[in-house]
C-alpha cells in the first residue's frame, strides 16, 4: 500500500533518481578497487558475468518467447549499454581518478539529447543548443585539468568516458522504444545474458586465472566487482529502465545530477585530489543538463 501511494506521487521518480545515483555514484570507486588486481578487460567482463548470473532466473523464464524474435536487438543493447561501457570506464580509470570519471559521466543526458535529436526526431532549439554547448565545455575543462589543478595537456583517457556516455545516450533512447514491447527487467536480463558468452571468452583468454590465484588483492577486487555487477549493473539497470518507461530517457538519465557528488565523496575518502577547475567543469555540465531538461 505504501509503495502504491508513493508511486501516485510526483516525488516518486525523484526518489528513484536519488537511489540510483547513490548506487551508480559508488560504481567508480568499485571499479578502482577492481583494478587493484585485474585488468580493465577483466573488470568489465567480470562485471557483466556477475550481472548475468544474478539475472539468470528471469532470463531463463522469458528466453524462449523473446530471444527467437528479438535477439539481435537485445544483443546490440547488451553491447552498448553494458559490456562496452563497462570496459571503457575501467580502461579510463587506469589513468584518471574515480571522482573525475564520475564527473565526466554527467555527460550522459547531453549525449541522450544529441541522439534523440539526430535519430529520434527530437526538436532542437536555442536553449537546447546552449545546454549542449555548456555540457561539452564542461567536459573540455575536465579533460584538460592537470595533476596540480591547472589547465594542462589533454587527458586522452577522458575519451573513453565520453564514448561510454555516448553509448549510454544511444541505449537510453533505444530502451524507451523497446519497453513498449518488453518488460524492463526482462529486457535487462536478456540483454545481459546475450553478452555473457563474449565476456566469458574474453575473460578466460586473459591471465585471469593467474591473477585470481596469485594477486594479493584478488579477493577484495573480486568482491568489489561482484557488488558492481550484481547491484550497480543488474539491479540498478532494471530500475533505470522502469524509470525510462514511466518518464523519459532524458529524465531518467538525469541521475547524473547526483552521481558526481557521490563519486566525489568516495574519491575524497579514498585520498584523491580535487581542484577548483574540476568543480568548474562539473558545474558547466550540470547547468547544461538543467537547461536541457527545462526546455526538452
Amino acid at each position: 500500500m505504501l509503495i502504491q501511494n508513493l508511486k501516485q506521487r510526483q516525488s516518486f521518480p525523484i526518489l528513484v533518481l536519488i537511489f540510483l545515483s547513490l548506487i551508480w555514484g559508488s560504481s567508480f570507486i568499485l571499479i578502482k578497487k577492481g583494478l587493484l588486481a585485474y585488468s580493465p578487460l577483466q573488470v568489465g567482463t567480470l562485471r557483466i558475468l556477475f550481472a548475468s548470473i544474478v539475472l539468470l532466473p528471469i532470463a531463463i523464464k522469458n528466453m524462449s518467447s523473446i530471444i527467437k524474435i528479438h535477439w539481435k536487438k537485445l544483443f546490440l543493447l547488451g553491447l552498448i549499454s553494458n559490456l562496452i561501457p563497462a570496459i571503457l570506464f575501467a580502461t579510463a580509470e587506469t589513468e584518471m581518478s574515480s571522482s573525475l570519471a564520475g564527473m565526466l559521466n554527467a555527460l550522459t543526458p547531453v549525449m541522450t539529447t544529441i541522439v534523440g535529436v539526430l535519430f529520434y526526431k527530437s526538436k532542437i532549439s536555442l536553449p537546447i543548443a546552449l545546454g549542449l554547448g555548456l555540457g561539452f565545455a564542461g567536459s573540455f575543462v575536465l579533460s584538460f585539468v592537470g595533476g596540480s589543478g591547472e589547465l594542462g595537456n589533454f587527458n586522452f583517457y577522458a575519451l573513453f568516458v565520453i564514448l561510454a556516455t555516448l553509448l549510454y545516450g544511444i541505449s537510453g533512447n533505444m530502451v524507451k522504444e523497446y519497453v513498449k514491447t518488453f518488460n524492463p527487467v526482462v529486457l535487462v536480463s536478456l540483454a545481459t545474458l546475450l553478452t555473457a558468452p563474449i565476456s566469458l571468452v574474453i575473460l578466460f583468454s586473459s591471465n585471469f586465472t593467474t591473477r585470481i590465484t596469485s594477486h594479493p588483492n584478488a579477493l577484495l577486487s573480486l568482491l568489489s566487482i561482484f557488488i558492481l555487477g550484481s547491484i550497480g549493473t543488474a539491479f540498478a539497470l532494471a530500475i533505470f529502465n522502469k524509470l525510462i518507461k514511466s518518464t523519459s530517457a532524458v529524465f531518467a538519465s538525469s541521475t547524473t545530477y547526483l552521481i558526481p557528488i557521490v563519486a566525489i565523496a568516495w574519491g575524497i575518502l579514498d585520498g584523491e585530489s580535487l581542484f577548483p577547475l574540476h568543480f568548474v567543469g562539473m558545474a558547466l555540465i550540470i547547468i547544461g543538463i538543467i537547461i536541457l531538461n527545462k526546455y526538452k
